[in-house]
């Protein structure tokens, strides 16, 4: 018999457990290591917009399921793109807040949100977690309930539970088995490939070389690295007028220290300083662009440190696919391509759900027809 547990630390549950339940390998970002890190590092937690209300299933005392989970207040740092919904609830004195949003804090990657052990009964578990977190949103007095980038199987099991489905876009860089740079710059016409091959020259002439640190040299000297991270990624933040620094300084030393097989630092270095860089997490078949940042300003430095320096690592390294983050348009013409990405919702007020769903529909209608129509007029790359 399989028993539901809601847990408020990581800490509570062994590494070893927890992992056991996905492959970290290729799905870093619900591995024990990183999602503990924001809890022992105070991004989440007591304090913060995030409480942890991991959903568990046991058998006995063994781990055979579970899905992360929080409570949240607001929609900071969840990427949920929910802020007009909430305005629009609470002008129609709805209540929108509290919120259960099972994700990844401050990471709009698509992952594995459900996990389970192998040899477990997939479907069963699945729905029991669905089941779990409608009733954690009665307990706790959450309005809504969010899955947030979660996979498309996920999604349609959620559907059959009476959620309703998000269609979103991201742009992600894809590698159709490019010989290198120029082969993949073969397919921009002569002006945009002119133009791209431009803005790569600029930092050989601005004395700046750019270098990918991985594995071993991060392993020499993780604190210092974690500084420098988090220091770029300050240097970013600090410079936007609504910036907000979810992770600390703390957060990167732990990852950097008990996690650093996935992670990757861009480094850009003019005259043997560090001018710029960008945290980056990779996978035998993904890159994931986290954050970036620069002490000094260059024509041209962002694109080759979050772009076209780590293309040609993804066409050296034979990675299948560069998710660059969220939002960022400019990333089309160079290359990148929007790529659908879905969540599920639930909504426990019915003034609210019925509304919701009907916008929700249309909405999805709309963004699978619109890049249905880009992916045949491909506007920006010719087709391979």
């Amino acid at each position: 018999m399989l028993t539901v547990k809601y847990i408020h630390s990581l800490a509570e549950i062994p590494a070893q457990a927890w992992n056991a339940l996905s492959d970290a390998a290729s799905d870093p970002f619900v591995a024990h290591a990183w999602l503990e890190a924001f809890e022992a590092a105070g991004c989440v937690g007591d304090g913060t917009d995030w409480q942890p209300r991991h959903l568990t299933l046991w058998r006995d005392n063994e781990l055979v399921a579970a899905a992360p989970a929080y409570i949240k207040d607001t929609s900071d740092g969840d990427f949920s793109r929910d802020w007009d919904w909430a305005d629009a609830a609470l002008r129609a004195g709805i209540p929108y807040y509290p919120k259960l949003v099972i994700g990844v804090p401050f990471t709009p990657v698509t992952g594995r949100r459900f996990l389970v052990r192998a040899g477990e009964p997939t479907s069963e578990c699945v729905s029991l977690l669905i089941n779990a977190a409608r009733a954690l949103s009665h307990t706790e007095g959450c309005h809504v309930t969010q899955v947030l980038y979660c996979h498309a199987e996920e999604a349609g099991a959620l559907e059959t539970a009476g959620w309703t489905r998000r269609v979103d876009f991201q742009y992600h860089w894809r590698n159709q088995n490019y010989r290198d740079l120029d082969q993949f710059w073969s397919r921009f016409d002569s002006k945009r490939r002119n133009q791209l091959k431009r803005e790569r020259r600029a930092p050989a002439e601005q004395g700046i070389v750019l270098e990918t640190v991985r594995g071993d040299e991060i392993a020499r000297d993780p604190l210092a690295w974690a500084e420098l991270v988090y220091r770029l990624h300050r240097s970013t933040i600090d410079k936007l007028r609504w910036g907000r620094a979810w992770l600390n300084q703390a957060f990167y030393e732990r990852v950097f220290t008990r996690y650093s097989a996935p992670l990757e630092v861009v480094t850009a270095r003019r005259s043997g300083e560090i001018v710029a860089g960008a945290f980056n997490l990779a996978t035998p078949t993904h890159l994931y662009g986290r954050y970036w940042g620069c002490f000094e300003e260059h024509r041209y430095l962002h694109f080759n440190v979050c772009f076209y320096h780590s293309i040609e690592e993804c066409i050296r390294r034979g990675i299948a696919v560069f998710e660059g983050g969220a939002g960022g348009e400019h990333k089309i013409a160079r290359g990148f391509e929007p790529m659908q990405m879905i969540s599920a919702h639930a909504f426990s007020n019915p003034r609210l759900e019925a509304p919701m769903r009907a916008h929700l529909l249309r909405e999805a209608a709309q963004r699978e027809q619109a890049l249905a129509e880009w992916r045949e007029r491909s506007p920006i790359l010719k087709k391979t």
